[in-house]
């Protein structure tokens, strides 16, 4: 007799993409072999391979792991699936040190990990900032942490739980925000440096994941911030979502996951083409012409010119739809308007049929 449904479910997706990083693993061995060190060009190929460290033959790929339901059964799929495919398995836990105990529940999302097998394991505490909100500090610390443990660990990938739920909510909190049809392409199922952070549970529902954890007699911890309406997503999770469900119909979920992936394929189109038109609308020295800019499709133009202004210093994650609009409209609605100032200290202006964009 197979295993149940749920556990075979979260064990063939966390399958899937082991196999693809095993191949990305090989690929960038086997390039690595073919290409000679610089520093040793001229050295003899023996001299050359004893020289250079060798690369390990078989990648380490991590789990975050919070202790919830959704990251305790990917940890349990991929404890389960890596010693199949020769893969090197661990777990990371981050502490927030939000919450009274944090530190004694990451010491016990720990010892969990390692109970599974999984070596290496690490508890690591961060401290959470308060810039764009308690949600977003505590991502940007848990994120930092997780970069820095792949860095030490030589990760060649780090698997995420987020499941197709947790997809729709990112969709509808995009569309809150007005952001554009990127915010609506929701997560990618890999993202990061060289594609370091792996989503496996994109397609799979939240519910399928607690059910392999209770299948599995797997101990989870349901962290209370998920159910505290001081968070929007926990509002979005336990009111909005549902009031749609009821007023929709079953089914909600499934589509605003399904509109993230025509979002995303989308978005990438017209970011390529926006990156192709850059230096089609500019002059031999490089500066933006208004003229060009103007006959390309506002969604292509837009894009063109939020490359620009992130190239002069603007921080991306302070640089909303509302600032390109206002850029925008020195080339559709030209009346003789100053400068605008954008975040970073960087201002865009029209001067002589040129847009100027520049620290200020």
């Amino acid at each position: 007799m197979g295993p149940h449904p749920a556990v075979a479910a979260i064990r063939l997706a966390v399958r899937r993409v082991l196999h693809d990083v095993l191949t990305e693993h090989t690929r960038s061995a086997d390039h690595s072999r073919r290409t000679p060190h610089p520093e040793l060009a001229e050295a003899g190929a023996g001299r050359q391979r004893a020289a250079l460290p060798e690369r390990p033959d078989t990648p380490l790929v991590l789990v975050a792991c919070s202790g919830g339901a959704d990251s305790m059964a990917l940890a349990s799929a991929l404890a389960f699936e890596a010693p199949k495919l020769d893969v090197r398995a661990g777990g990371i836990t981050v502490d927030h040190g939000l919450q009274d105990g944090s530190d004694t529940r990451a010491a016990e999302v720990a010892d969990r990990l390692a109970a599974l097998r999984l070596d290496p394991v690490e508890a690591v505490a961060v401290r959470v900032g308060h810039e764009g909100g308690p949600e977003a500090a505590a991502r940007d610390a848990r994120y930092a942490a997780l970069d820095a443990a792949a860095e030490r660990h030589g990760a060649a990938a780090v698997l995420l739980g987020h499941t197709r739920d947790d997809q729709a909510e990112t969709v509808l909190l995009g569309l809150a925000r007005g952001s554009g049809i990127r915010s609506l392409s929701g997560m990618a199922a890999a993202s990061g440096p060289a594609g370091r952070y792996r989503r496996p549970f994109l397609q799979l529902d939240r519910q399928t994941a607690r059910k392999a954890c209770l299948v599995q007699s797997l101990p989870v911890w349901d962290d209370p911030h998920n159910i505290d309406p001081a968070y929007t997503r926990s509002r979005l999770r336990h009111e909005g979502l549902p009031a749609l469900e009821k007023a929709l119909g079953k089914g909600v979920v499934e589509a605003l996951a399904r509109t993230a992936q025509l979002s995303r394929d989308d978005a990438d189109a017209l970011d390529t083409w926006a990156a192709e038109a850059d230096s089609a609308v500019r002059d031999d020295a490089g500066r933006l012409e208004c003229a060009k800019l103007y006959a390309l499709p506002p969604a292509v133009r837009r894009r063109v010119l939020r490359r620009a202004v992130l190239a002069a210093g603007s921080p991306a994650g302070s640089l909303f739809a509302r600032h390109i609009e206002e850029v925008d409209r020195l080339i559709t609605g030209w009346r003789g308007q100053r400068a605008i100032n954008l975040p970073g200290r960087v201002e865009a202006m029209r001067q002589g049929g040129r847009l100027v964009i520049r620290q200020s």
